[in-house]
């Protein structure tokens, strides 16, 4: 039994993605229970053939439904500087938008 699976790229990062994944990308601008395609697919495999795109595999797309937006974990910045008592503390949330991956089409 082969699996099916394809890597997409959004918000400046690639994932690796198959039906029924949830995922946390970059804020995208869809309300909740929105379905959105994803175009710019890099890799497919549908039925153990793999297609590679020269960049993006043409006509595939990866459909999937907007779950939920929030705010992701808290990363400390921290810049420090020697001998000067330079030192600034600051954290950040990045803004996300959880989706549910449905259905790989090529």
């Amino acid at each position: 039994m082969s699996e099916n699976y394809a890597i997409v790229a959004t918000g400046g990062k690639q994932y690796r993605v198959r039906p029924g994944d949830h995922l946390d990308v970059e804020k995208l601008p869809y309300p909740e229970g929105y379905t959105i395609t994803l175009d710019e697919v890099l890799l497919a495999c549908v039925d153990g053939e793999v297609e590679v795109g020269t960049p993006t595999v043409d006509g595939a797309q990866v459909v999937a439904t907007v779950l939920s937006h929030g705010r992701d974990r808290k990363k400390t910045v921290f810049k420090y500087k020697n001998k000067t008592r330079y030192r600034i503390k600051r954290g950040h949330r990045q803004a996300i938008t959880s989706l549910e991956i449905t259905d790989i089409e090529v």
